[in-house]
């Protein structure tokens, strides 16, 4: 048993999302978004030290000894999985570990709405998941590629640092592939599974100018790509995909993206009202003529104006659904206020529970 190990349990145990273990500071827990300690005695450096390479594959040791950090994946033999970043700092080593569940969960246990399903059903162009870290982002995208892996036959590649969901094949082939271990980079294995035969790729993230390229390149040769992006909404998210080009080739890029982009899914996690856990509240942009007619003009900031009025297509407003859900009596007011981007709307809940 690792030294790590007793105190994943105990995250584990307590439901909690995080471990953060940074030498010379208590262990603490990150439970339903809040952060607070797991122990109260601080951690010895070379305590961390031990912990960290105790577990660290070879790769990652190396990674960490030339560059000072880096990322891997950990199994808690199999009771869970963990997303792993170890780092420097200023009393020694630290890092995090997210935890994956064993298992991705279903569309149907994750309560999507219809949108989303329907956007699982498209066979080709690109479909983007948005959201700050710890928003569910990668959740939600192991749901959608277990709903196509059980409805269709056909090959899918997912891109990852670290892989984070382990899929079992059901009637698909999957090829998952961790950077740094399995490819040098995002670029060269989005690269590489252009031709490998791909119905759908899953690029873990979209990071820079060339990736993204690529990934809008496969969406137009009829494989579908998801991808997450951290942005928060679905207009910023074009705007950021968009601004990422040299301004000389942003009409272009504006002009496929309005052909290829299906959907964009921008979530936030939010306490549930009078019981432990989050909720997920989804914006849902889908790329409706309207919408596309917009992307190709230019004109971001009237995207959000689409969403309002293109509820019979299943969009909606980040707004509209903590508002829903407000009404639905699973989060608080004052929940709702804080996470709201036109806190207006929900002024007269900002002192209520």
């Amino acid at each position: 048993m690792a030294k790590i190990d007793e105190f994943l349990e105990e995250v584990l145990k307590r439901d909690g999302s995080d471990l953060h273990f940074m030498a010379g500071d208590p262990p603490r827990i990150r439970l339903y978004g809040k952060l607070s300690s797991l122990r109260a005695e601080r951690l010895a450096a070379d305590f961390v030290r031990e912990a960290f390479y105790e577990i660290m594959p070879r790769k990652a040791i190396e990674r960490f000894e030339a560059r000072d950090g880096t990322d891997f994946a950990y199994s808690l033999g199999t009771v869970a999985r963990f997303r792993v970043n170890v780092m420097r700092q200023l009393n020694g080593m630290g890092g995090v570990f997210r935890a994956i569940p064993s298992r991705a969960q279903s569309l149907e246990q994750l309560k999507m709405p219809e949108a989303v399903r329907n956007l699982c059903k498209v066979s080709n162009g690109m479909i983007l998941v948005t959201g700050k870290t710890g928003s569910g982002k990668s959740t939600t995208l192991a749901a959608m590629i277990d709903d196509i892996n059980s409805r269709i036959k056909g090959h899918i590649v997912t891109i990852e640092d670290p892989i984070e969901f382990v899929h079992a094949r059901k009637n698909c082939l999957i090829s998952q592939r961790e950077v740094g271990v399995h490819a040098e980079s995002f670029l060269s294995a989005l690269l590489s599974a252009l031709r490998e035969d791909p119905d759908v790729i899953l690029v873990g993230e979209l990071r820079d100018l060339e990736t993204i390229s690529t990934a809008i390149t496969a969406s137009e040769m009829g494989i579908l790509v998801m991808a997450t992006v951290h942005t928060n909404g679905a207009a910023a998210t074009v705007d950021r995909i968009v601004n990422a080009f040299p301004a000389d080739k942003q009409s272009h890029v504006r002009t496929m993206l309005s052909t290829s982009l299906r959907g964009v899914i921008s979530q936030q996690l939010i306490a549930r009202k009078g019981v432990a856990g989050r909720v997920a509240a989804l914006e849902v942009l889908i790329n409706t003529p309207a919408a596309a007619n917009l992307i190709r003009q230019g004109k971001i900031d009237q995207v959000e104006s689409v969403m309002q009025a293109g509820a019979g297509a299943g969009m909606r407003t980040m707004d509209s659904a903590i508002e829903q859900l407000l009404e639905q009596g699973l989060i608080s007011g004052r929940s709702a206020y804080e996470k709201a981007f036109n806190k207006s709307k929900f002024e007269q809940y900002r002192d209520s529970n």
